[in-house]
């Protein structure tokens, strides 16, 4: 059964690259094998992730999630079993919400900026879907070669 997961977090620290860098290997790697898809918008200091795949591999995920020493203020913005992926193309895409027109999240943000924790999660699931249509999600280039 596939399942749908989006959940915000809280960083730690700034996101610096190598931490984004480390997160993102991390995800090529484990993903493809346990049957995960999804995305990944980051600022310097949030992220909004959404998780496809197989509801045990799913939750496992989330689960680890919320033990990593990276994020907290950890939450739950909807979870629901899908008929198809919509991240289908990415192990784990990316984007970085500082490079989001600002009319594209004003749709979405009463603020204009990217704030899943004032963001209905259907609202937070729209933009990640109108990312992907105006293609501004991307791969990591290890990744690039098997899609």
């Amino acid at each position: 059964m596939l399942v749908r997961l989006l959940y915000a977090s809280r960083a730690r620290q700034p996101l610096g690259a190598e931490i984004l860098d480390a997160i993102l290997d991390t995800s090529l790697e484990h993903n493809p094998r346990h049957g995960i898809t999804g995305v990944l918008c980051h600022s310097n200091t949030l992220f909004l992730q959404a998780l496809e795949g197989d509801r045990e591999a799913v939750s496992r995920l989330y689960l680890n999630i919320g033990k990593d020493s990276r994020h907290h203020d950890v939450v739950l913005l909807d979870y629901e079993e899908i008929p198809e992926r919509a991240f289908s193309g990415w192990s784990m895409g990316r984007v970085n919400a500082g490079k989001i027109n600002a009319a594209t999240l004003l749709k979405y943000s009463a603020q204009g900026e990217l704030d899943p924790y004032r963001m209905p999660g259907a609202a937070s699931l729209a933009l990640l879907k109108e990312l992907i249509a105006g293609a501004s999600i991307v791969g990591r280039s290890a990744e690039r070669g098997r899609h």
